[in-house]
Parts: structure tokens; sequence; C-alpha cells
């Protein structure tokens, strides 16, 4: 059953027409993901199935009583309201607390919040994810979200991910995040040129669609030439030769990529990184760093050895607020360590995208700010000039003239990264390159990075760039030290729900005054800060969630048992098994106990 219908739907904003013609629908329990160029109408597209804007011409029906919950880029929270009555409305507190559902969405997006702060003086991440706890808290029929994982950390975006497929509900989703796409969507429309493309299927299999689409269209053009060619030869000649018809065997996915390379040619960038850098890029020994300065904020390296050798690419892993933008700026030389050192080779030329805009002259054009820099630059075995780079990283034409104050948010980081790539570094640190930045850009961002010879370290909450762009990833998981994870993401998430993680706000405030450091203990009477109060609840959620599930898995082998009973070797798996989780849940329940009793719950 269709929830929307869309009948020769058309709309512009000024001379642009967005959307042309279209004629579509949403069905229950559809969940489709929508991508596209920025400014290619996905938002508005959004808004008129919505109903929140009404088309230039066309019409648009809903079903009678259709419940629709809607995520814009921007919130229209009410800055007196608290957390508490923007989020759980009249719910009394023990019907919310009482319902596992409730609590999961409040400790996996806003678990860090008092619930009675003003919304007035919350963050803009902190606003969008209580926007998002309040509509996914509520009951909808359709659930419309644009960019919903902005702001969310690699953790939080995945349990959002798990949520949304779990849900009856339908939903139309606008990300850029590529992993979340693939994670959440049974169907994708891409939006180009006011029309809508339909594909079955997430990412991956649109790509996939995509480029056997853009093969077969090759393959008819090429026809078409042929034809054209052969009729103008019998203009020339007289009649044709006879021509066998040409037999195409389709395997699409092996036909795509039969002769493609890797997308990396590891030992051929590895030995250019070498040339350049020597075998020293950066040697941490023995560092303790502090996020607010030495003993002033969260304990984020504790006499950490580390190394980063020529031409590792490193993803950098961890919760918001366990340190990672504060190791980039210790690499960087913009903060010192407490103790300990920071070797870095002679030859280190260094590139820092920071999440923070550099100043960039308003007046300049953008092509001059960057042949500023640099007029031609050699990536891998090409040399490419400033124009070039310009247009595949999404400055096209006339793009490329316009005045640099002009640009919006999204077109000023691209410029700053290409920038720092134009001065020819042979190390990158870069902090959430992909903010802001469409899938065709990361597309063409990736491919680039992938001839770029040099030593990599990449923050970001794109898993999928994550894993495109870098080989392995190391984590910060609280304990004070850089641990490598040789199973990625998917290992760092269950270290994190197996409770051996914690942030390092977390860790600081759990640990016993044994083991603290002395200038961060605070006095009896002092108590906890607001932030570590915060910090420490949000765990105190995470590990109440990690009990229910051991719960639910102990229940179920507690039956399995009792139906193999006779069954002796069956059963004495299952005591095996049992025996493991008790032992998990006893170890849970010790932390769970352990910072309950420093809230002093």
């Amino acid at each position: 059953m269709n929830l929307v219908n869309l009948e020769s739907v058309s709309h512009a904003y000024g001379p642009k027409p967005l959307l042309s013609d279209l004629s579509l629908g949403v069905e229950a329990g559809e969940r489709i993901g929508v991508v596209g160029r920025n400014g290619g109408g996905k938002s508005t597209l959004l808004s008129v199935i919505a109903g929140d804007v009404r088309p230039d011409s066309g019409r648009v029906t809903h079903t009678r009583g259709l419940r629709v919950g809607v995520l814009a880029q921007r919130d229209l929270l009410d800055p007196s309201q608290t957390v508490r009555e923007i989020v759980l409305g009249e719910l009394a507190e023990h019907e919310w607390a009482g319902d596992q559902r409730v609590r999961e969405i409040l400790g996996n997006l806003i678990g860090d919040l008092e619930l009675d702060a003003k919304a007035g003086e919350l963050s803009g991440g902190e606003r969008r994810r209580t926007a998002l706890a309040q509509l996914l808290i509520a009951e909808h029929d359709l659930i419309m979200l644009d960019e919903p994982t902005n702001h969310l950390d690699i953790e939080a975006i995945a349990w959002l991910a798990a949520h949304l497929a779990g849900r009856r509900s339908a939903l139309v989703v606008v990300t850029h995040d590529r992993w979340f796409l693939d994670a959440v969507s049974t169907r994708t429309w891409e939006v180009v040129d006011g029309r809508v493309e339909r594909y079955e299927g997430g990412y991956a299999a649109y790509v996939l669609a995509k480029a056997e689409r853009a093969r077969i269209a090759q393959s008819a053009e090429e026809r078409r030439q042929n034809l054209m060619r052969k009729e103008i030869a019998w203009l020339r000649r007289g009649p044709p030769a006879r021509t066998s018809k040409p037999k195409f065997r389709v395997d699409a996915a092996q036909a795509l990529i039969a002769n493609e390379p890797p997308p990396r040619e590891s030992v051929e960038l590895l030995k250019f990184a070498a040339a350049r850098l020597g075998k020293t890029v950066y040697d941490l020994e023995d560092v303790t760093l502090h996020a607010g300065g030495p003993d002033a904020g969260p304990l984020v390296l504790d006499d950490c050895t580390w190394q980063f050798g020529p031409g590792d690419r490193v993803g950098l892993i961890g919760v918001n607020g366990s340190g990672k933008s504060s190791v980039l700026r210790l690499l960087a030389d913009t903060v010192k360590p407490d103790s300990g050192r920071v070797v870095r080779g002679k030859t280190v030329r260094l590139a820092h995208l920071s999440q923070e805009l550099t100043e960039l002259d308003p007046a300049r054009r953008v092509l001059e700010t960057v042949e500023e820099v640099r007029k031609y630059i050699q990536v891998g075995k090409k040399e490419w000039t400033a124009s070039q780079l310009l247009e595949r990283l999404g400055f096209k034409g006339e793009a490329q003239w316009k005045v640099v104050g002009d640009l919006s948010g999204g077109e000023r980081r691209r410029l700053q990264l290409l920038k720092l790539l134009m001065d020819d570094p042979n190390v990158l640190l870069l902090d959430e390159p992909t903010n802001d930045l469409d899938i065709e850009t990361l597309n063409e961002l990736e491919d680039l990075l992938d001839a770029w010879p040099g030593t990599l370290i990449l923050v970001t909450h794109d898993r999928y760039f994550l894993e495109r762009v870098t080989d392995r990833c190391v984590a910060l998981l609280g304990d004070g030290k850089l641990s490598f994870l040789p199973g990625g993401v998917d290992e760092y998430l269950e270290r994190r729900a197996s409770g051996s993680a914690l942030t390092a706000r977390v860790a600081e405030a759990a640990a016993t005054p044994a083991t603290r450091s002395a200038p961060t203990v605070p006095d009896a009477d002092q108590g906890l800060s607001a932030k570590e109060e915060r910090e420490l609840r949000k765990e105190l959620n995470r590990l109440e969630r990690q009990l229910d599930k051991l719960g639910d898995q102990e229940a179920k082998l507690h039956a399995q048992m009792a139906e193999a009973a006779s069954d002796y070797a069956k059963l004495g798996s299952l005591d095996d098994r049992l025996r493991d989780i008790l032992a998990q849940k006893e170890t849970v329940e010790a932390e769970w106990l352990e910072l309950a009793d420093r809230l002093g719950d």
C-alpha cells in the first residue's frame, strides 16, 4: 500500500527546476535512501513528500491519518523548553523509565545531556540529537530524515542504523553516509537533473546498477556511432559489406571489475612514501596528554609509546570526547605533551585539516586562492593543474571564478582541503574531512587520496570513507593508550558493546582515588562536575542495555538447556556458554555498581 503518491510533480526555486514532472510513491515499510549532488533537490523532495512544501505543479497525496515524522537540517526547538519537555512531553517518569525502547533511545542519543537543561543552552550537535530522540520516541507511519548522522559518532550511527532497520515505519532518508545507506536502505533514489532515478537495494547495489546502466548506455552509443560510420562509408562506396552482429555476455559484477586494478598500488606508494619521508615520521615516546592542557582536562594518553611510519594510512577512532582531535593537534605540534616527547622526522612536510575553517581571503576568486599556493601538483604518476583538481572536487566551469566570500560552508571546506593538497605535503592529518561533501565529491576525494603517497592519519565518523582510504584502525578506548584494532570498526564496536572501552572523561571520573592522578581528584565536598556526571550517566545507560542483552541471552540458554536435558554433549556446550554469559554479566554489574556508587545513586 502506498503511503504517499506524487503525480507529475514539478518545483523550482528561481529559474532552476529542482524537480521536473515526477511521479513516484512511498510504500508502507519501504526504506528509501536519497542521494545526489548538493543543491540537486534532495531536501526539496523530502519537503514535498512530507507536505511541508507545496509543489509548483502536480499533486501529492497522503493516505488518510498518515503520521509523518520529519527531521529537517534545521531544528525548530523552543529554546525555553527543557530537554525533558521536548523529548518526553507529558510522559510520567515511571512510564518512560519502564520502557526499554525509550531508555535505549535516550541512552544512545542524549545520555550525556541533563534532562532539565534548556534547549537554548545546548550546542548545535546537542540540539540535533535532541530533535532526533524526540522523533524516534514518537510513533510514525513514515519517518523522513535529512542528514541524521550529523553530530553522531561511529557507535551512535551503528545503533541508529540497527534501530531504524528494526522499526516497522516506512523511511525516507537523505544522507551522504554510504555505510549508513547500505545498512538501512532497501531502495535508492538518485535525484539528478530534476529526475529521480530508482534503484533496488542500498548504496552498494546502487553503485553496481548505475555502473551497469552506464556500460549499457556506452555500448548503445558505440553501436550508434558504428552505424553512422557505416552509413557514411555506404554513401561513399555504395552498399555496405555484410557484418556479423556482435554478441554480448553480460555478467554485471564481473564485467565491471574484471580488468580493474586495486584502488591503491600499495607497494609502489609505500616506495614513494619511504623515499620522500625516510624511516621516521612520528615516534611517540612515553607521552602523557590531557585534552585541556597539563592536568587540566580528561586524560587522552597515559605514558603512551607509538610509531607512525612512512606510507601508513591510519584511521583514528573513538567516541566523542575521547581525544581524537587532541592527538592530531599533538602530531601537528599545536599542543605539547604533558610529559614524554614526540619525535618528528626531519623530512616531514605536514598538512593538517582541522574542524575549524581557516581564514580565506573573501575577496579572492576560487582558482586564484588555489594557484597562489601552486599551479601544478604531481599525484602519483600524474600531474594535475589547480583547475583540474578544483573540477574533481566539485568546482566546475564558472564555479572556479566565484568569489570566496560567496561560498557555502561545504564549498569553503573543499577549498581548504584542496589548498592543503596543493602544498604537496607528505603527511596528512585530516579531522572530519567529509563534512558537507556529497557522495560524488567523496568518490573523487577517495580516488585522489588513493594515488597520494604519504602518511595519512584520519579522524572521521564516515565509516565508509574511513574503511575506503585507510589500511588499519587505531582506537582511543579510554585507557590512555592507542590500541591497534586488527578487526577494524567491527572490533571497536564489539569492544564498546562488551563494556571494555570508556570515553576518556568516564575513565577519568570512574577511576578510584588510588589510581587517579592527584591533580584530577575532586574533593569529597566538591563532588563531580556536571560534565563528569553526564558522562557517567551515559555510561550507566550503556551498561544497563548490556545487562538487558546478557539477561535475554541467559534466559534463552536456560530454555535451550531444558530442551536438551537428555543430550549431554549439547548440554555441556550450552553450560559453557552460560558460564561465559554469567561471567560477562558479573563484570558488567561490577562496573555498573562502581559507577552508580560514584554517582551516589
